[in-house]
Parts: C-alpha cells; sequence; structure tokens
C-alpha cells in the first residue's frame, strides 16, 4: 500500500515529541531512545547541535501533518577521490504502523536526489546488521553492500 502524499522537510523543534518517540520505538537500534520527559533536554541539547551544524541535516516525513518518518543527512568530505563530498544517510526510521507504504523509498530517493543535485560523488550508510529487512530493502533502492563497518562504544 503506497502513501499518496508524503512531505519532506527540514525538522523543527516542534517535531522533536514525534522523533523521539521514533527512536524510542525500535526494538533493533538499541540505542537507549526513551519518551521519558526527564530525557527531553539530551534530545533537544542534539536536536540544536544537529540544527546548528551547516554540514548536517535532519529531516522528517510527514503524512496528513504528522511525522512517520525521519532520517538525517551529513556531509562530508575527504581528500581521496581528488577531495570530493559525499553524503551520509543516518538515523533512517519509519513509524512502525506506516512500513511498506513507499515511506522509506521516498526519504532515500529525497536525499539521494538532494545529493546528486549538490555533485556529490556518492551517497552511503550504515545499517544495523541485524536488520536484514532494511538491507534488502537498501539494496531495492540501488544501494550495494561494500565496506565492513566498525564501532568502538565510548559511553
Amino acid at each position: 500500500m503506497q502513501v499518496q502524499t508524503v512531505e519532506i522537510r527540514e525538522a523543527t523543534e516542534n517535531d522533536l515529541n514525534a522523533l523521539v518517540a521514533l527512536f524510542a520505538d525500535d526494538p533493533v537500534g538499541g540505542h537507549g531512545d526513551t519518551t521519558d520527559p526527564a530525557a527531553l533536554p539530551d534530545y533537544l541539547a542534539a536536536f540544536q547541535r544537529i540544527a546548528a551544524s551547516p554540514n548536517e541535516t535532519l529531516y522528517v516525513a510527514t503524512v496528513d501533518g504528522a511525522v512517520v518518518g525521519t532520517f538525517q543527512t551529513m556531509v562530508t568530505t575527504t581528500m581521496t577521490a581528488r577531495g570530493a563530498s559525499s553524503l551520509i544517510i543516518e538515523a533512517v526510521q519509519t513509524r512502525a504502523d506506516m512500513r511498506g507504504r513507499g515511506i522509506g523509498a521516498q526519504m532515500i530517493g529525497f536525499a539521494v536526489e538532494k545529493a546528486r543535485i549538490s555533485g556529490m560523488r556518492l551517497v552511503q550508510l550504515t545499517s544495523n546488521a541485524a536488520r536484514k529487512d532494511a538491507h534488502r530493502f537498501y539494496e531495492r533502492l540501488g544501494f550495494t553492500p561494500s565496506h565492513i563497518g566498525f564501532k568502538m562504544k565510548l559511553k
């Protein structure tokens, strides 16, 4: 079932509660996200850091004004590839009751088109190794698994 009208726009502070709810509802991520009001200052501080960054953008996807998805993009420039810039997509979430309706594909398509218009060399993302359905989804959209990622938790 496809959603007909999805609006994708930059997130505002007014979207914060809906964003936190999306992340808190993710049983696979393991990020410790919570809707506990005591955690709201942490989320607000993170939102403000992202909003102040010239290389990061937080987006929401809405249907009939309700937040149904989110993703974040970051532009990075490296010395490799003659100093080319790339777009990194992170924190892709679609509300559980809205999955399978094309919202995720529209969010990724939006990000890819922004990168293409900006002359980026490539678009990349990472996905939790346990998210097999997400891996198939990204491959369907044209992404190829090309690297192995490593993480070191500090907190």
